[in-house]
């Protein structure tokens, strides 16, 4: 258990909760909500492009805000304007939030998009053992986007790359216009488009440089032998194979669930179906012997 760092800016989450942001971890901006001293500690990993930001409805749900469980969304280094860092790979990244993770003494860590494949990377090499939950991961090249796989290609042509980026993270606020709550859309757009191109150019390739490597993830995060949530929406964009499904199914440490009526943004989609998932994984549930397939209630 953690005492809450001084030099607190505290504000509102979009339902009234109070949320704070500190620079007491240098590197890291973040937001954070419940108690200073709290029972559980949850370390919550946005996706690529994302802020802590994106968060905030599932920090915001009142089954999370019960007096004991502190909340702590990190924007990844490098995305809305923050200072990147020098190695911009996933091993990096893993290295950093594990020592985070460390530092909060976090009991579980919640990872969306690329922050659910720098929580299995996490899992992976040993920098954190408890349990994880990954919210619309990617095990392999193939499942990704077809787009990102796009400019991924186009930011390798020299004379072009540099300018696909640009037109692309400026883009994304119109291209997501419609996709979050009307109440949060532009704002989360905007933040979207916040970022450095060149910097996302460079990170997204060494992120496919990473699936390559591997060519599927699913033996990496059985590996790691951590009690581990892969969590989809019904309607989510980031594929899964069958064989990847099976291969998942027949890991006795991983838990596959589909959340209804959601896609890529599940915890914005469905916040309190994602919380209520938190919930039961704080508490040590092993309903259906962490094992198969399920829906969230």
């Amino acid at each position: 258990m953690v005492a809450r760092p001084a030099g607190l800016n505290v504000g509102r989450l979009a339902r009234g909760t109070a949320v704070a942001t500190t620079d007491a971890y240098p590197g890291w901006d973040l937001r954070e909500s419940g108690p200073t001293h709290a029972d559980r500690t949850v370390l919550l990993l946005p996706g690529g492009f994302c802020t802590g930001a994106f968060f905030e409805d599932l920090m915001a749900e009142p089954s999370l805000v019960d007096g004991r469980t502190r909340l702590v969304a990190a924007t990844l280094p490098g995305f809305g304007r923050t200072a990147p860092p020098t190695d911009p790979s996933m091993e990096c990244f893993a290295s950093l939030a594990g020592t985070l993770a460390s530092d909060l003494d976090a009991d579980v860590v919640v990872g969306h998009s690329l922050g659910a494949n720098v929580a299995l990377e996490m899992a992976a090499v040993g920098r954190f053992a408890g349990p994880v939950v990954l919210l619309s991961a990617t095990f392999s090249r193939g499942d990704e986007e077809k787009a990102l796989r796009l400019f991924d290609r186009l930011g390798r042509v020299p004379g072009v790359g540099g300018l696909a980026w640009a037109a692309l993270v400026k883009a994304l606020a119109a291209a997501m216009k419609g996709r979050f709550p009307a109440a949060r859309s532009a704002a989360l757009g905007a933040a979207l488009s916040d970022n450095d191109p060149q910097f996302c150019r460079r990170m997204v390739r060494q992120y496919f440089e990473y699936l390559d490597r591997y060519g599927s993830l699913v033996p990496r995060l059985c590996g790691a032998g951590v009690d581990a949530w892969v969590v989809r929406g019904d309607r989510d964009e980031i594929g899964l194979t069958d064989g990847e499904r099976r291969g998942l199914e027949a890991c006795p440490t991983v838990r596959i669930v589909t959340v209804p009526d959601a896609a890529h943004f599940v915890m914005i989609d469905q916040p309190a179906r994602t919380a209520n998932l938190m919930r039961e994984v704080l508490e040590g549930s092993q309903a259906g012997s962490g094992r198969g397939s399920a829906q969230p209630g």
